[in-house]
């Protein structure tokens, strides 16, 4: 995709801004209504395409709407991230690996978090 000033812009840009105004919004939104809250000059289709593509992917819900559909974002972005990190660790068969790395990576602060949390899940049982 090719911004006004003629640059491509960085991959995953628009559908960040799609999911943005799905978040902010009260309840779903039509493509048309999306892409007036982006505030861009798309052509209409170029909306619609993302939506269905989240759609299918799951990250969004739809209802009908006339003769159309309305989309919804299917989680917050906490949850959105969440997924991807969970499919993520799913596809590699070493997760001890994995989750070592990513434990090792994190700040201090963030490793206490985790530790909390941990303690909190595990006192559930």
């Amino acid at each position: 995709m090719v911004d006004e000033s003629g640059e491509r812009r960085p991959h995953g840009e628009l559908v960040a801004e799609v999911l943005a105004v799905l978040w902010a919004a009260a309840g779903p939104l039509t493509p048309q209504e999306v892409n007036a809250a982006i505030d861009r000059d798309l052509a209409r289709t170029t909306v619609s395409t993302i939506l269905a593509r989240l759609y299918e992917k799951g990250t969004v819900v739809r209802v009908r709407s006339g003769r159309g559909f309305a989309y919804a974002a299917a989680d917050d972005a906490a949850g959105l991230a969440a997924g991807r990190m969970r499919r993520e660790l799913e596809r590699e068969p070493q997760r001890d690996v994995v989750l070592k790395r990513f434990v090792s990576s994190l700040s201090e602060d963030d490793e206490d978090v985790l530790r909390r949390l941990l303690l909190e899940a595990g006192g559930e049982e």
